[in-house]
Protein backbone atom coordinates (compact mmCIF):
# COMPACT_ATOMS: atom_id res chain seq x y z
CA UNK A 1 0.00 0.00 0.00
CA UNK A 2 2.83 2.20 1.05
CA UNK A 3 4.60 2.40 -2.27
CA UNK A 4 1.96 2.07 -4.34
CA UNK A 5 0.22 5.15 -2.83
CA UNK A 6 3.37 7.07 -2.82
CA UNK A 7 3.40 6.52 -6.49
CA UNK A 8 -0.12 8.07 -7.00
CA UNK A 9 1.26 11.32 -5.25
CA UNK A 10 4.31 11.92 -7.25
CA UNK A 11 3.42 10.29 -10.78
CA UNK A 12 -0.22 11.60 -11.02
CA UNK A 13 -0.26 15.11 -10.46
CA UNK A 14 -0.99 16.17 -13.77
CA UNK A 15 -4.58 14.79 -16.22
CA UNK A 16 -1.76 14.73 -18.84
CA UNK A 17 -0.81 11.85 -16.84
CA UNK A 18 -4.30 10.11 -17.32
CA UNK A 19 -5.79 11.76 -20.49
CA UNK A 20 -7.80 14.76 -20.95
CA UNK A 21 -11.63 14.77 -19.40
CA UNK A 22 -14.23 14.97 -21.70
CA UNK A 23 -17.51 16.76 -21.69
CA UNK A 24 -19.26 13.89 -22.24
CA UNK A 25 -18.43 12.75 -18.47
CA UNK A 26 -19.74 16.12 -17.31
CA UNK A 27 -22.75 16.67 -14.57
CA UNK A 28 -25.11 19.07 -14.86
CA UNK A 29 -24.01 22.54 -15.37
CA UNK A 30 -19.91 21.31 -15.81
CA UNK A 31 -17.74 22.84 -18.05
CA UNK A 32 -14.20 20.89 -19.11
CA UNK A 33 -10.90 23.11 -18.08
CA UNK A 34 -7.80 22.79 -17.43
CA UNK A 35 -7.06 23.97 -13.06
CA UNK A 36 -3.70 25.70 -13.17
CA UNK A 37 -2.03 26.10 -9.66
CA UNK A 38 -0.35 29.52 -8.67
CA UNK A 39 2.71 28.10 -9.16
CA UNK A 40 1.66 26.54 -12.67
CA UNK A 41 0.99 23.45 -11.84
CA UNK A 42 -2.07 21.97 -14.00
CA UNK A 43 -4.33 19.31 -14.37
CA UNK A 44 -7.66 18.67 -16.01
CA UNK A 45 -11.02 19.34 -13.93
CA UNK A 46 -14.75 20.41 -14.09
CA UNK A 47 -15.83 23.60 -13.36
CA UNK A 48 -19.36 23.36 -11.80
CA UNK A 49 -21.89 25.52 -10.00
CA UNK A 50 -25.74 24.14 -8.86
CA UNK A 51 -28.50 26.34 -7.44
CA UNK A 52 -29.02 26.56 -4.07
CA UNK A 53 -32.00 28.21 -1.96
CA UNK A 54 -30.35 30.93 0.49
CA UNK A 55 -32.87 30.00 3.16
CA UNK A 56 -34.43 26.97 2.70
CA UNK A 57 -36.81 27.95 5.91
CA UNK A 58 -38.18 30.61 3.87
CA UNK A 59 -40.41 29.32 0.69
CA UNK A 60 -40.06 32.89 -0.93
CA UNK A 61 -35.53 32.52 -0.65
CA UNK A 62 -33.93 33.70 -3.67
CA UNK A 63 -31.20 31.14 -5.39
CA UNK A 64 -27.26 31.34 -4.71
CA UNK A 65 -24.46 29.31 -6.62
CA UNK A 66 -22.58 26.80 -5.07
CA UNK A 67 -19.54 26.84 -7.06
CA UNK A 68 -16.86 23.81 -7.56
CA UNK A 69 -14.33 22.26 -8.92
CA UNK A 70 -14.30 18.12 -10.03
CA UNK A 71 -11.31 16.27 -10.53
CA UNK A 72 -11.78 13.23 -11.68
CA UNK A 73 -11.65 9.69 -10.06
CA UNK A 74 -8.60 7.95 -11.77
CA UNK A 75 -8.78 4.86 -9.61
CA UNK A 76 -10.36 1.85 -11.77
CA UNK A 77 -12.85 1.05 -8.62
CA UNK A 78 -13.33 4.66 -6.99
CA UNK A 79 -15.61 5.14 -4.16
CA UNK A 80 -17.87 8.08 -3.57
CA UNK A 81 -17.15 11.73 -4.24
CA UNK A 82 -14.70 13.00 -1.76
CA UNK A 83 -15.82 17.05 -0.75
CA UNK A 84 -12.77 19.06 0.38
CA UNK A 85 -14.68 21.48 3.28
CA UNK A 86 -12.01 24.77 3.66
CA UNK A 87 -11.60 26.29 7.32
CA UNK A 88 -12.45 29.48 8.50
CA UNK A 89 -15.26 29.71 8.40
CA UNK A 90 -14.58 31.96 4.90
CA UNK A 91 -11.89 29.72 3.11
CA UNK A 92 -12.05 28.91 -0.36
CA UNK A 93 -12.15 25.14 -1.52
CA UNK A 94 -10.80 26.66 -4.86
CA UNK A 95 -8.50 28.32 -3.76
CA UNK A 96 -6.59 26.20 -1.35
CA UNK A 97 -6.16 23.88 -4.47
CA UNK A 98 -4.68 26.97 -6.18
CA UNK A 99 -2.30 28.12 -3.85
CA UNK A 100 1.10 27.35 -4.40
CA UNK A 101 3.16 24.55 -2.60
CA UNK A 102 -0.06 23.66 -0.68
CA UNK A 103 -2.42 21.03 -0.60
CA UNK A 104 -2.93 20.35 -4.77
CA UNK A 105 -0.90 17.64 -4.48
CA UNK A 106 -3.36 15.92 -1.60
CA UNK A 107 -6.30 17.05 -4.19
CA UNK A 108 -4.49 15.11 -6.77
CA UNK A 109 -3.76 11.89 -4.88
CA UNK A 110 -6.61 11.43 -3.43
CA UNK A 111 -8.43 10.43 -6.92
CA UNK A 112 -7.28 7.55 -6.74
CA UNK A 113 -10.29 7.08 -4.25
CA UNK A 114 -13.16 9.03 -6.05
CA UNK A 115 -13.49 12.52 -7.27
CA UNK A 116 -12.03 14.65 -5.59
CA UNK A 117 -14.16 18.29 -5.19
CA UNK A 118 -13.00 21.57 -4.37
CA UNK A 119 -16.14 23.42 -3.06
CA UNK A 120 -16.57 26.79 -2.46
CA UNK A 121 -18.87 26.73 0.49
CA UNK A 122 -21.80 29.11 -0.14
CA UNK A 123 -20.80 32.92 0.67
CA UNK A 124 -17.52 32.16 -0.02
CA UNK A 125 -14.88 31.76 -2.69
CA UNK A 126 -16.91 31.87 -6.42
CA UNK A 127 -19.89 31.59 -4.22
CA UNK A 128 -19.50 34.72 -3.22
CA UNK A 129 -21.09 37.60 -4.58
CA UNK A 130 -22.08 41.08 -2.38
CA UNK A 131 -21.80 39.52 0.98
CA UNK A 132 -19.33 42.39 2.57
CA UNK A 133 -20.53 44.96 4.32
CA UNK A 134 -18.13 47.80 5.57
CA UNK A 135 -19.92 49.77 8.22
CA UNK A 136 -20.13 53.64 9.18
CA UNK A 137 -18.25 52.24 12.71
CA UNK A 138 -14.42 53.03 13.21
CA UNK A 139 -11.91 51.92 15.51
CA UNK A 140 -10.25 54.84 16.74
CA UNK A 141 -6.36 54.08 16.36
CA UNK A 142 -4.71 56.70 18.15
CA UNK A 143 -7.19 56.25 21.15
CA UNK A 144 -6.49 53.71 24.69
CA UNK A 145 -9.66 51.09 23.60
CA UNK A 146 -11.28 49.40 26.12
CA UNK A 147 -12.72 45.79 25.32
CA UNK A 148 -15.96 47.04 26.56
CA UNK A 149 -15.59 50.17 23.69
CA UNK A 150 -14.10 47.73 21.30
CA UNK A 151 -17.45 45.29 22.39
CA UNK A 152 -19.88 48.16 21.77
CA UNK A 153 -18.11 49.69 18.49
CA UNK A 154 -18.83 45.81 16.65
CA UNK A 155 -22.26 45.19 18.18
CA UNK A 156 -23.43 48.76 16.62
CA UNK A 157 -21.91 47.93 13.72
CA UNK A 158 -23.09 43.97 13.35
CA UNK A 159 -26.76 45.46 13.65
CA UNK A 160 -25.85 48.28 10.98
CA UNK A 161 -24.39 45.61 8.60
CA UNK A 162 -27.62 42.84 9.37
CA UNK A 163 -30.06 45.69 8.40
CA UNK A 164 -27.98 46.68 5.04
CA UNK A 165 -27.89 42.95 3.98
CA UNK A 166 -31.38 43.17 4.44
CA UNK A 167 -32.24 46.16 2.11
CA UNK A 168 -30.10 44.35 -0.67
CA UNK A 169 -31.92 41.29 -0.66
CA UNK A 170 -29.39 38.86 1.66
CA UNK A 171 -30.99 36.94 3.85
CA UNK A 172 -28.41 36.25 6.89
CA UNK A 173 -30.73 33.51 8.32
CA UNK A 174 -29.07 31.72 5.36
CA UNK A 175 -25.80 31.83 6.32
CA UNK A 176 -25.31 28.62 8.93
CA UNK A 177 -23.50 25.04 9.60
CA UNK A 178 -27.05 23.52 9.03
CA UNK A 179 -27.68 24.85 5.38
CA UNK A 180 -23.75 24.22 4.79
CA UNK A 181 -24.92 20.59 5.53
CA UNK A 182 -28.36 20.44 3.13
CA UNK A 183 -25.62 21.93 0.59
CA UNK A 184 -23.52 19.39 0.81
CA UNK A 185 -27.00 16.80 0.35
CA UNK A 186 -27.62 18.51 -2.82
CA UNK A 187 -23.78 18.09 -3.91
CA UNK A 188 -24.35 14.48 -3.40
CA UNK A 189 -27.82 14.34 -5.32
CA UNK A 190 -26.20 16.47 -8.29
CA UNK A 191 -23.41 13.77 -8.51
CA UNK A 192 -26.01 11.17 -7.99
CA UNK A 193 -24.42 9.44 -5.18
CA UNK A 194 -25.30 7.26 -3.02
CA UNK A 195 -23.20 9.07 -0.52
CA UNK A 196 -20.49 10.90 -0.07
CA UNK A 197 -16.72 10.95 1.52
CA UNK A 198 -15.91 14.50 3.48
CA UNK A 199 -12.55 15.30 3.95
CA UNK A 200 -11.74 19.01 6.23
CA UNK A 201 -10.30 20.56 8.14
CA UNK A 202 -10.40 23.31 11.60
CA UNK A 203 -13.92 24.94 10.21
CA UNK A 204 -14.43 22.09 7.32
CA UNK A 205 -14.43 19.84 10.35
CA UNK A 206 -16.47 21.77 12.00
CA UNK A 207 -18.99 21.20 8.95
CA UNK A 208 -18.81 17.19 8.58
CA UNK A 209 -19.15 17.29 12.54
CA UNK A 210 -22.83 18.73 11.60
CA UNK A 211 -23.27 16.67 8.67
CA UNK A 212 -22.38 13.62 10.96
CA UNK A 213 -25.10 14.23 13.12
CA UNK A 214 -27.60 15.17 10.13
CA UNK A 215 -27.14 13.14 7.34
CA UNK A 216 -25.41 10.06 8.90
CA UNK A 217 -26.59 7.76 6.16
CA UNK A 218 -25.59 9.74 3.68
CA UNK A 219 -21.87 9.74 4.21
CA UNK A 220 -19.13 6.71 3.68
CA UNK A 221 -15.95 8.28 5.40
CA UNK A 222 -14.62 11.17 7.20
CA UNK A 223 -11.41 12.57 7.25
CA UNK A 224 -10.21 15.52 9.62
CA UNK A 225 -7.79 17.69 10.70
CA UNK A 226 -7.66 20.08 13.36
CA UNK A 227 -11.08 19.55 14.76
CA UNK A 228 -13.56 22.13 16.17
CA UNK A 229 -16.63 20.53 17.75
CA UNK A 230 -20.03 21.90 17.28
CA UNK A 231 -19.09 23.64 20.37
CA UNK A 232 -16.03 25.07 20.32
CA UNK A 233 -16.51 28.42 17.91
CA UNK A 234 -14.77 29.80 20.98
CA UNK A 235 -12.04 28.33 22.53
CA UNK A 236 -10.92 27.91 26.30
CA UNK A 237 -8.90 30.57 27.04
CA UNK A 238 -7.14 28.21 29.25
CA UNK A 239 -6.28 25.34 27.03
CA UNK A 240 -4.26 28.69 24.89
CA UNK A 241 -1.99 29.03 28.02
CA UNK A 242 -1.25 25.36 27.82
CA UNK A 243 -0.66 25.54 24.52
CA UNK A 244 2.59 27.82 25.51
CA UNK A 245 2.94 24.94 28.07
CA UNK A 246 3.67 22.67 24.99
CA UNK A 247 5.82 25.19 23.17
CA UNK A 248 8.36 25.73 26.25
CA UNK A 249 8.46 22.23 26.05
CA UNK A 250 9.70 21.97 22.43
CA UNK A 251 11.66 24.94 22.91
CA UNK A 252 13.43 23.62 25.85
CA UNK A 253 14.56 20.95 23.67
CA UNK A 254 16.63 22.93 21.37
CA UNK A 255 19.71 24.29 23.93
CA UNK A 256 20.12 27.94 21.99
CA UNK A 257 15.81 28.68 22.07
CA UNK A 258 15.79 27.58 26.01
CA UNK A 259 18.38 30.03 26.34
CA UNK A 260 16.71 33.05 24.44
CA UNK A 261 13.07 31.65 25.86
CA UNK A 262 13.41 30.22 29.55
CA UNK A 263 9.70 31.51 30.51
CA UNK A 264 8.24 32.43 27.70
CA UNK A 265 4.57 33.03 29.45
CA UNK A 266 6.28 35.50 31.87
CA UNK A 267 7.99 37.18 29.32
CA UNK A 268 4.06 37.54 27.36
CA UNK A 269 2.79 38.63 30.83
CA UNK A 270 5.46 41.40 31.01
CA UNK A 271 4.61 42.90 27.21
CA UNK A 272 0.85 42.72 27.71
CA UNK A 273 1.59 44.38 31.03
CA UNK A 274 3.95 47.30 29.41
CA UNK A 275 1.69 47.78 26.81
CA UNK A 276 -1.40 48.21 29.28
CA UNK A 277 0.61 51.10 31.65
CA UNK A 278 2.01 52.68 28.52
CA UNK A 279 0.99 51.99 24.62
CA UNK A 280 2.84 52.18 22.17
CA UNK A 281 2.63 55.37 19.93
CA UNK A 282 3.83 54.12 16.54
CA UNK A 283 4.00 55.69 12.76
CA UNK A 284 3.37 52.88 10.44
CA UNK A 285 4.91 53.44 7.43
CA UNK A 286 2.83 53.90 4.40
CA UNK A 287 3.60 52.67 0.47
CA UNK A 288 2.62 55.75 -0.74
CA UNK A 289 5.91 57.50 2.05
CA UNK A 290 3.69 58.78 4.43
CA UNK A 291 2.95 57.18 8.04
CA UNK A 292 -0.15 56.52 9.65
CA UNK A 293 -0.22 57.62 13.50
CA UNK A 294 -0.77 54.27 15.46
CA UNK A 295 -1.36 53.49 19.38
CA UNK A 296 -0.17 49.84 20.01
CA UNK A 297 -2.04 48.47 23.13
CA UNK A 298 -1.89 44.77 24.45
CA UNK A 299 -5.60 43.96 22.23
CA UNK A 300 -3.35 44.27 19.25
CA UNK A 301 -0.65 42.50 20.47
CA UNK A 302 -2.96 39.28 21.46
CA UNK A 303 -4.48 39.56 18.16
CA UNK A 304 -1.14 39.32 16.34
CA UNK A 305 -0.25 37.07 18.46
CA UNK A 306 -3.53 34.82 17.94
CA UNK A 307 -3.27 34.69 14.52
CA UNK A 308 0.50 33.59 14.96
CA UNK A 309 0.33 30.51 16.78
CA UNK A 310 -1.46 28.21 14.69
CA UNK A 311 1.39 26.13 13.26
CA UNK A 312 5.04 26.21 15.24
CA UNK A 313 7.05 26.03 11.79
CA UNK A 314 5.07 29.47 10.31
CA UNK A 315 4.30 31.86 12.77
CA UNK A 316 5.50 30.64 16.13
CA UNK A 317 9.21 31.69 15.91
CA UNK A 318 8.39 34.97 14.57
CA UNK A 319 6.02 35.89 17.45
CA UNK A 320 8.70 34.63 20.01
CA UNK A 321 11.27 37.09 18.36
CA UNK A 322 8.95 39.75 18.04
CA UNK A 323 7.52 39.29 22.03
CA UNK A 324 11.14 39.18 23.00
CA UNK A 325 12.54 42.45 21.05
CA UNK A 326 9.47 44.62 22.43
CA UNK A 327 10.43 43.03 26.01
CA UNK A 328 14.03 44.64 25.41
CA UNK A 329 12.17 47.55 24.75
CA UNK A 330 12.97 47.52 20.53
CA UNK A 331 10.28 47.92 18.48
CA UNK A 332 11.59 47.91 15.06
CA UNK A 333 10.35 44.28 14.33
CA UNK A 334 6.91 45.65 15.64
CA UNK A 335 6.96 48.59 12.97
CA UNK A 336 8.19 45.97 10.09
CA UNK A 337 5.08 43.74 10.93
CA UNK A 338 2.65 46.43 11.36
CA UNK A 339 3.53 47.47 7.64
CA UNK A 340 1.67 44.46 6.44
CA UNK A 341 -1.34 46.87 7.17
CA UNK A 342 -3.17 45.08 10.32
CA UNK A 343 -4.71 47.46 11.61
CA UNK A 344 -4.68 50.42 8.44
CA UNK A 345 -8.14 50.15 7.62
CA UNK A 346 -10.34 51.48 10.75
CA UNK A 347 -13.22 50.25 9.76
CA UNK A 348 -15.30 47.37 10.69
CA UNK A 349 -16.48 45.39 8.63
CA UNK A 350 -18.31 41.60 7.85
CA UNK A 351 -18.84 39.28 5.05
CA UNK A 352 -21.82 37.61 5.83
CA UNK A 353 -21.15 33.96 5.23
CA UNK A 354 -18.16 34.05 8.11
CA UNK A 355 -20.13 36.39 10.13
CA UNK A 356 -22.96 33.95 10.17
CA UNK A 357 -21.58 30.85 10.46
CA UNK A 358 -19.78 31.82 13.90
CA UNK A 359 -23.24 33.77 15.73
CA UNK A 360 -25.19 30.86 14.04
CA UNK A 361 -22.89 27.82 15.43
CA UNK A 362 -22.48 30.07 18.98
CA UNK A 363 -21.89 29.29 21.78
CA UNK A 364 -23.89 27.93 25.05
CA UNK A 365 -24.41 29.96 27.81
CA UNK A 366 -22.45 28.01 30.94
CA UNK A 367 -19.55 28.28 28.26
CA UNK A 368 -19.66 31.42 27.56
CA UNK A 369 -19.59 32.33 31.53
CA UNK A 370 -16.80 30.07 31.88
CA UNK A 371 -15.02 31.73 28.85
CA UNK A 372 -15.40 35.39 30.13
CA UNK A 373 -13.85 34.13 33.29
CA UNK A 374 -11.16 32.91 32.20
CA UNK A 375 -10.13 35.65 29.70
CA UNK A 376 -9.72 37.45 32.81
CA UNK A 377 -6.21 35.85 33.57
CA UNK A 378 -5.33 34.29 30.01
CA UNK A 379 -2.55 35.03 28.15
CA UNK A 380 -4.33 36.11 24.86
CA UNK A 381 -7.46 36.97 26.77
CA UNK A 382 -10.95 37.10 24.45
CA UNK A 383 -8.54 37.81 20.83
CA UNK A 384 -8.59 34.17 19.87
CA UNK A 385 -11.78 33.56 18.31
CA UNK A 386 -12.40 37.56 17.79
CA UNK A 387 -15.13 38.78 16.88
CA UNK A 388 -16.76 35.87 18.82
CA UNK A 389 -17.56 35.99 21.83
CA UNK A 390 -18.22 39.76 21.55
CA UNK A 391 -20.79 39.01 19.14
CA UNK A 392 -22.83 36.30 20.24
CA UNK A 393 -26.77 36.28 19.81
CA UNK A 394 -26.16 39.87 18.21
CA UNK A 395 -29.16 38.78 15.75
CA UNK A 396 -31.96 37.50 17.09
CA UNK A 397 -33.29 34.13 16.33
CA UNK A 398 -29.62 33.17 14.35
CA UNK A 399 -27.98 31.00 16.95
CA UNK A 400 -29.19 27.39 16.10
CA UNK A 401 -29.54 26.08 19.94
CA UNK A 402 -28.09 24.03 22.31
CA UNK A 403 -28.86 20.81 20.86
CA UNK A 404 -26.97 21.83 17.37
CA UNK A 405 -23.95 22.24 19.62
CA UNK A 406 -24.46 18.84 20.95
CA UNK A 407 -21.31 16.36 19.87
CA UNK A 408 -22.02 13.61 17.27
CA UNK A 409 -22.64 10.30 17.93
CA UNK A 410 -21.86 8.27 14.66
CA UNK A 411 -20.44 5.14 13.70
CA UNK A 412 -19.33 6.37 10.62
CA UNK A 413 -15.56 5.71 9.63
CA UNK A 414 -13.77 8.54 10.42
CA UNK A 415 -9.98 9.92 10.62
CA UNK A 416 -8.79 12.11 13.04
CA UNK A 417 -5.41 13.69 12.54
CA UNK A 418 -4.33 15.95 15.75
CA UNK A 419 -1.43 18.15 16.03
CA UNK A 420 0.58 18.72 19.31
CA UNK A 421 1.44 21.94 18.77
CA UNK A 422 -1.75 23.29 17.19
CA UNK A 423 -2.56 26.83 18.33
CA UNK A 424 -6.10 27.22 17.35
CA UNK A 425 -7.74 23.57 18.02
CA UNK A 426 -6.52 22.57 21.25
CA UNK A 427 -5.40 18.36 21.50
CA UNK A 428 -8.01 18.08 24.64
CA UNK A 429 -10.75 19.89 22.86
CA UNK A 430 -10.51 17.28 19.75
CA UNK A 431 -10.86 14.47 21.86
CA UNK A 432 -13.95 15.85 22.97
CA UNK A 433 -15.31 16.96 19.93
CA UNK A 434 -15.30 13.51 18.83
CA UNK A 435 -15.91 11.12 21.78
CA UNK A 436 -18.85 10.03 20.43
CA UNK A 437 -17.37 9.00 17.45
CA UNK A 438 -17.40 5.01 17.89
CA UNK A 439 -15.75 4.15 14.72
CA UNK A 440 -12.92 6.84 14.82
CA UNK A 441 -9.30 6.21 14.00
CA UNK A 442 -6.89 8.86 15.78
CA UNK A 443 -3.36 9.74 14.48
CA UNK A 444 -1.15 11.54 16.82
CA UNK A 445 1.30 14.33 14.93
CA UNK A 446 3.87 14.78 17.19
CA UNK A 447 4.84 18.55 16.70
CA UNK A 448 2.21 18.81 13.95
CA UNK A 449 0.53 22.62 14.29
CA UNK A 450 -2.80 23.26 12.68
CA UNK A 451 -2.26 23.11 9.48
CA UNK A 452 -0.80 19.39 9.21
CA UNK A 453 -1.92 17.99 5.54
CA UNK A 454 1.13 18.34 4.39
CA UNK A 455 3.27 18.10 7.25
CA UNK A 456 4.63 14.61 6.04
CA UNK A 457 4.62 12.01 2.99
CA UNK A 458 3.38 9.57 5.96
CA UNK A 459 0.46 12.01 6.77
CA UNK A 460 -1.14 11.67 2.66
CA UNK A 461 -0.21 7.92 3.06
CA UNK A 462 -2.56 7.38 6.73
CA UNK A 463 -5.04 9.17 4.40
CA UNK A 464 -4.64 7.02 1.65
CA UNK A 465 -5.07 3.77 3.71
CA UNK A 466 -7.61 4.62 5.43
CA UNK A 467 -9.78 5.82 2.22
CA UNK A 468 -8.62 2.69 0.90
CA UNK A 469 -10.80 0.85 3.44
CA UNK A 470 -7.40 -0.86 5.05
CA UNK A 471 -6.96 -0.47 8.72
CA UNK A 472 -4.66 2.53 9.93
CA UNK A 473 -2.36 0.51 11.85
CA UNK A 474 -0.45 3.69 13.06
CA UNK A 475 -1.19 5.78 15.92
CA UNK A 476 1.86 8.50 16.24
CA UNK A 477 3.75 10.61 12.85
CA UNK A 478 6.45 12.57 14.34
CA UNK A 479 7.52 15.37 12.18
CA UNK A 480 10.69 17.40 13.14
CA UNK A 481 10.45 20.93 15.13
CA UNK A 482 11.19 24.07 13.21
CA UNK A 483 14.30 26.08 14.83
CA UNK A 484 12.45 28.42 17.13
CA UNK A 485 15.72 30.71 16.53
CA UNK A 486 15.10 33.31 13.53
Amino acid sequence: MKIYFLLALTGVLFAGAQGAVHAGDAFPGEKAIVFETMDGKKADAFEGVIQIPENRANPDSRMIPLNYVRFPATGKTPGSPIIYLAGGPGGSGIMTAKYPQFRFPLFMALRQYGDVIALDQRGTGASKAGLTCRSSKRLPQTEVLTDVKVTALYRAAAQECVDRWKDQGIDIYGYTTLESVRDLDALREHFQAQKITLWGISYGSHLALAALKQIPDRIEKVVIASAEGLDQTVKLPVRTDAYFDRLQQAINSQPAAAEAYPDVKAMIRRVHEKLDAQPLAIKIPLKDGGALDFLFQRSHMQGLASGMIADPGRGAPYLLGLYRSLDQGDTDMLVMELKRGYFNDPVISFTAMSFGMDIASGITPARHVLIREQSKTSLLGLMLNFPMPQLDRVVDGLDLGDDFRRAPVSDVPTLLLTGTLDGRTYVEGQREATAGLSNLTQVTVVNGGHNLFMLSPEVTEVIGTFLSGEEVRRTEIIVPLPSFIK
